[in-house]
């Protein structure tokens, strides 16, 4: 039975997706390891299987690329720090939430930094397009440690001056700065430090007593 127009229409969009994906996974690898300014279109065609045609038919030019990882790596940043934080609302919540992030930088001796903050250092001063999507997806992931600490401000675990907005962008300043130590130093010592204040930070309206 011969193959009907809409469905070599859902063939090749299927097929298009498949290849768009497959450029932006590559620019993503290659970015984490070389930064994206020194990440060159012949770089990401070689590591994807890909030619000059094909890229141009997905993305009009390399700015367009670094849009689509900016939006790779904040679908997968907040989709992780969601499952953590969707039920969190006690002490113990955000501990295995720090214990986690310093699983991962141990893991990788402080390399890598973070997926956004690493972005946001090296573009948000030139690109401005990349500088608004950083900033978003970053303002989205201290909303859910917002989130978490309004519920412990709900339970009575913490006092009613507490202000969750605040102490939420505190423990993301913290975060944020312990990467940049991490990887500098290649040691999860400075993330260590920088976690445990921004925890001392948010102790000091325990309504109890905390270890």
């Amino acid at each position: 039975m011969p193959e009907t127009v809409n469905e070599l229409d859902r063939r090749l969009t299927a097929r298009g997706a498949a290849t768009r994906a497959r450029i932006v996974a590559a620019a993503d690898e290659l970015m984490a390891l070389k930064g994206a300014a020194a990440t060159t279109l012949d770089d990401v065609t070689a590591a994807s299987g890909t030619s000059k045609s094909q890229f141009y038919r997905h993305f009009s030019d390399k700015s367009a690329l670094v849009q689509a990882v900016i939006a790779l790596r904040g679908s997968r940043v907040l989709e992780r720090e969601e499952q953590y934080f969707r039920r969190v609302d006690s002490f113990s919540g955000l501990e295995r939430w720090c214990r986690a992030i310093l699983q991962r930088v141990t893991a990788r001796r402080g390399a890598l930094g973070c997926e956004l903050g690493a972005l946001s250092t090296e573009l948000s001063d030139h690109d401005e397009a990349a500088r608004i999507d950083l900033d978003a997806h970053l303002t989205s992931w201290i909303s859910l440690l917002t989130d978490a600490l309004e519920r412990m401000k709900t339970n009575g675990t913490l006092t009613a001056d507490a202000d969750p907005r605040k102490l939420a962008t505190g423990i993301m300043a913290a975060l944020q700065g312990g990467y940049v130590l991490a990887q500098a130093a290649r040691d999860p010592a400075p993330m260590e430090v920088a976690l445990t204040l921004a925890m001392d930070s948010v102790r000091a309206h325990a309504t109890t007593p905390t270890e």
